[in-house]
């Protein structure tokens, strides 16, 4: 290979990759040995051949050449990949130079086991005479994977481990073998050992749409051919929107170990000479080893895939019994399987479901859930029908295998994760529990997980002396009384640097009448502003949203409501679930000015100051707070959480004109800490018709609590007693 060309055309593919939007992610890399290795990858997209290569190359420094499909090296195409040091398939003396190579240390390679790419991602048995076997879809039939890379490995390997027997035994012999591999110095082929690195590729999300690729393809190239449109409609569309790749390395297999039988040593010190392409007598026992190899990468390579939605949510469509499932189930199943499934086995996870994924039950904000609904509508997977969705139960039969990824996205991402068979089961499993378990296992999961949280936070953070004790923390739910009024549940969220135990006196007031009620912790609240200090206001956006779960899995309706910050919260969730029975707002703030300096004391003149110096972090990072209730609330605020606290505001106010649900707003006229027109304001914006404005002439700012709080329980009891009667419920 001509090193200069290698380079220039490198650049060139660099050039190409810098214009793609794809994120390609790595993990693992730290686990690459030093001397001679294959990368064993995948094979799913066209482009792998031209861009893997590369990425490995920048990311391990190494000269790493491809083995390539013949069909790739027509034209000017051919020029290129040769320059690039792709080998094809075809050629007759491919397996010399791939050995010739790993042995001088002159490239690595990457070979893609799989054979071809594999559009389908079918590549493994689930039924039949070869269940739990690795076969390759492919238009020809279903094949088991090559062990070209097992073989060229094992072949690399016995000639470093004659050449270092030969080299005294016979150096005659030794002479000869760096002769026929172009071997200039013995050593630096001796002291290295030969690696197969199992590489996995997971592309996420699989979209193929017409993109400006194929709109060029088509008006330079004319016609294409239907298997040319969709790889360039497919990997376009991949590269062009930002597709996910992560390319996770596995293990490195160390292939010196397995040529430790009698038969393969007798070959590799027999005195007589052997050259490239001759017959040994342990070529049957190297065949047998080359096939173990095989099945240990192949099985590495696909443990690897990175688990994401698509994922999940295609495998659960597989697995319902019925073929008509209420929309809302589908989306209990999939909370359950991207949380409790994942959390209690060892797979590799996208980093989207790394987060909280709550917000799978309420809003589904990140669009994972609608987007593949969608997708599989626009595919004839499913169609929706009422709040229903009815699954085309043929969805997962075969498709043309060159037009899958076009077709049928919906079962390729089935496909891919069939080799992962624990977590096979368990969604199986799931998609077969009665509708009222899943709902129940939510519940106690949520429950469960708001106590372990407070108990982990509490242990990390709590100060002796300054944090309070655990019972003022602590999430709590209150049942309220048997009957009717347990079709109504309440929500109830505590304000800014407090806790639960801020709204507790109005939790039992609610209770005593009949409404069950859950007040949830806010993350970073309750333990010390250390805690809240390293929370962001997203945390406490889940911390409600779990706690609406919860509630919503007790009571037929739910109504959502807050003091202070809380309010806001409380107004926030109002305007992304939409079927709450109300929401009721206590002495909530519109923006981070109607806040007093009793509130936030210093906070203007320090960012004065950071902003005067262009300071990036604040070296001050808390402010003296004088709480109306040092019991509960925090005597140290921090910087970090007012701008967090800065940040829910200004994305509340845009939301409110979309609150429909009834309303109730509550503003004390002498409040000291929250100025009454930022309430105000928030009323005249309530996108609902049903609501009401309440002003009370107190001078404190906590009115929950203390004298004359029974005139703030008297209107939220009055409220929500009304609700039972509004049209709208």
């Amino acid at each position: 290979m001509n090193p200069y060309a290698y380079k220039t055309v490198g650049y060139a593919v660099k050039a190409l990759s810098n214009l793609s939007r794809a994120n390609i992610r790595t993990y693992g890399e730290e686990d690459i040995p030093k001397g001679a290795v294959i990368f064993a990858v995948n094979h799913f997209t066209r482009m792998e051949t031209f861009f893997i290569p590369y990425y490995l190359n920048r990311l391990t420094q190494m000269t790493i050449w491809a083995l390539a499909d013949d069909k790739l090296f027509a034209g000017g195409l051919g020029n290129l990949l040769n320059r690039l040091g792709a080998v094809s398939t075809k050629n007759p003396d491919r397996d010399q130079l791939i050995v010739k190579s790993l042995l001088t240390g002159e490239a690595s390679w990457v070979i893609f086991p799989e054979g071809r790419m594999v559009k389908s991602k079918k590549i493994f048995e689930k039924k039949g005479e070869t269940k739990g076997k690795f076969m390759i879809a492919s238009p020809d039939g279903s094949h088991l994977p090559h062990t070209g890379t097992a073989t060229l490995a094992l072949r690399t390997e016995f000639y470093r481990e004659r050449l270092r027997r030969m080299f005294d035994k016979s150096p005659e012999e030794a002479a000869r073998l760096m002769d026929l591999f172009q071997i200039k110095q013995i050593e630096p082929v001796i002291d290295h050992d030969t690696f197969i690195v199992p590489v996995n590729l997971t592309y996420y999300p699989i979209r193929a749409k017409e993109n400006m690729l194929s709109r060029m393809a088509e008006l330079f190239v004319g016609d294409l051919s239907g298997r040319m449109l969709e790889e360039i409609m497919t990997e376009g569309t991949m590269l062009l929107s930002g597709v996910d790749v992560d390319m996770r390395f596995g293990k490195p297999i160390r292939v010196a170990p397995y040529l430790k039988s009698d038969a393969i040593q007798a070959d590799i010190g027999s005195p007589a000479p052997i050259n490239f392409d001759d017959t040994i007598p342990s070529i049957s026992m190297m065949r047998k080893t080359s096939q173990r190899i095989m099945e240990r990468y192949m099985s590495a390579i696909y443990r690897l895939t990175t688990v994401n939605h698509d994922h999940i949510f295609a495998s659960l469509l597989k697995y319902i019994p019925q073929n008509k499932i209420n929309e809302q189930e589908l989306r209990h199943l999939a909370f359950l399987a991207t949380t409790l499934c994942l959390e209690c086995m060892d797979f590799s996870r996208h980093d989207s479901l790394m987060r909280n994924q709550i917000s799978l039950l309420t809003d589904d904000r990140y669009d994972k859930f609608n987007n593949f609904i969608n997708l599989a509508i626009e595919k004839g997977v499913i169609r929706r029908q009422d709040n229903s969705i009815i699954i085309d139960s043929d969805f997962c039969e075969a498709s043309d295998f060159h037009r899958v990824r076009f077709d049928n996205p919906v079962v390729v991402s089935a496909n891919e994760i069939e080799p992962l068979t624990q977590l096979q089961e368990k969604l199986k499993e799931l998609a077969l529990e009665h509708k009222l378990r899943v709902k129940y296992k939510i519940k106690e999961s949520l429950i469960k997980k708001a106590r372990f949280d407070f108990e982990k936070d509490y242990a990390n953070f709590a100060i002796a002396g300054e944090s309070k004790t655990r019972d003022v923390g602590a999430p709590f739910f209150i049942r309220g009384n048997r009957g009717s009024k347990k079709d109504i549940g309440v929500l109830l969220i505590h304000g800014y640097m407090a806790a639960p135990l801020e709204v507790r006196a109005l939790a039992e007031y609610l209770g005593e009448l009949g409404y069950p009620v859950y007040v949830p912790r806010l993350k970073g609240h309750g333990t010390s502003p250390e805690d809240l200090a390293t929370s962001s206001y997203m945390e406490w956006v889940e911390s409600v949203e779990e706690g609406y779960v919860i509630m919503d899995e007790v009571c037929r309706k739910v109504v959502v409501g807050g003091f202070s910050t809380g309010a806001g919260l409380a107004l926030d969730l109002a305007s992304r679930v939409k079927n709450l029975a109300g929401v009721f707002a206590i002495s909530p703030p519109l923006k981070l000015q109607d806040f007093s300096s009793r509130f936030v004391p210093a906070v203007n003149l320090w960012n004065k100051l950071m902003g005067k110096f262009n300071v990036g972090a604040a070296k001050k990072e808390f402010v003296e707070n004088h709480p109306e209730n040092p019991n509960i609330n925090y005597i140290r605020n921090p910087i970090s959480g007012i701008i967090e606290l800065d940040r829910l505001m200004d994305q509340i106010e845009p939301k409110l004109a979309g609150i429909l649900t009834p309303a109730l707003v509550v503003q004390s006229f002498g409040d000291p800490v929250v100025s009454p027109e930022g309430s105000l304001k928030i009323f005249k914006k309530l996108g609902t018709k049903y609501k009401e404005y309440l002003m009370v002439n107190y001078e404190r700012h906590g009115i929950i609590n203390g004298e004359h709080a029974d005139r703030i329980f008297l209107a939220v009891g009055a409220f929500l007693d009304r609700l039972k009667t509004t049209p709208l419920l």
